[in-house]
């Protein structure tokens, strides 16, 4: 997830930033206490294979390793991928890009995260927790494909520079255009499951309100949202929508901060993304597989309704 929105927003966040560690120095610059959150970091296990992604991922360099540790997932659950290396704006990066399961002529539904981290921290909850989550979901949608869409995933490099895998692609002669794309960013903990959507009352959105009732969540749909890979894709005019899983009470106050709004307190993602706080310490696998089911459970009834019928996004 990008800390700095490409022009508009840039200063308006550091400003925001700034003012909300000159009041609250301790918060800043010392790890969050959540309520729920684990005391230590989770241990891996082969009973959860998000988790276990997870802690491949941070394990790895943060450069081509994290890369390669989402290649040798791809790998064991049998789908095929390529290397998709890209020039932009003076930066070369490489996406991966694999096909999931579906017919070739079915439309498109393409999951996505970004694989790159930042120097500082883990990058546990940006985004090893977002990849995990698209890989979560590839090996569910391979084993029981969708009845109107094909569904390929992506895993983005360069987002921490400005989005660049992600634009690459969209710029790309010859890049599919989806029917939709779903992105995933900071999927690591809390109570509310947060969509970015142009369009609140969606058919995704409602089936997304449907599904994370079901498991105990809520959710925050519209389209205020941090700025990440699903830009680049509304940008050029294609359906797009992003899903983060944080603390409801977070929401409003990571908004006033990217606005360039002073908060009434830091928000844990802004505590523990792009800073040494950024472990596995502060993901909460629990909460990750019941908003994972919810997503799962969400896309696959948005893709039984008619084509059609779907609103896109």
């Amino acid at each position: 997830m990008r800390l700095t929105r490409p022009a508009l927003l840039s200063s308006a966040l550091a400003l925001g930033l700034a003012l909300a560690a000159c009041d609250d120095p301790v918060a800043a610059h010392t790890a969050p206490a959540t309520a729920g959150a684990p005391a230590s970091a989770p241990a891996a296990s082969g009973d959860d294979p998000w988790l276990a992604d997870v802690s491949a991922m941070v394990q790895a360099d943060a450069g081509a390793g994290r890369r390669v540790a989402i290649q040798h997932r791809l790998d064991a659950l049998g789908i095929a991928w390529r290397d998709v290396p890209f020039k932009i704006d003076e930066e070369s990066g490489t996406n991966v890009w694999a096909d999931v399961a579906g017919a070739p002529e079915a439309p498109l539904l393409l999951l996505g995260a970004h694989s790159d981290q930042v120097a500082q921290g883990e990058g546990a909850t940006d985004n090893a927790s977002g990849s995990a989550t698209v890989l979560a979901l590839a090996q569910r949608l391979k084993a029981r494909p969708l009845q109107r869409h094909r569904v390929a995933v992506a895993f983005w490099d360069l987002e921490e520079k400005g989005l660049l895998g992600s634009k690459a692609f969209v710029a790309a002669t010859g890049s599919p255009k989806p029917a939709l794309y779903v992105n995933f960013d900071v999927f690591g903990w809390g109570d509310t499951v947060w969509l970015m959507t142009p369009q609140a009352d969606s058919a995704l959105a409602q089936a997304t309100g449907t599904a994370v009732q079901a498991q105990g969540l809520k959710l925050s749909a519209g389209d205020k949202y941090p700025p990440t890979d699903h830009l680049p894709f509304l940008k050029a005019g294609w359906p797009a929508v992003s899903y983060s899983l944080v603390g409801g009470d977070e929401i409003a106050l990571i908004l006033d901060m990217y606005a360039g709004r002073k908060p009434g307190a830091v928000p844990k993602v802004m505590q523990v993304i792009h800073s040494d706080h950024d472990t596995l310490a502060n993901i909460d696998p629990a909460a990750v597989a019941r908003g994972v089911d919810a997503v799962e459970a969400a896309l696959r009834a948005w893709d039984a309704q008619p084509v059609a019928q779907t609103g896109m996004p």
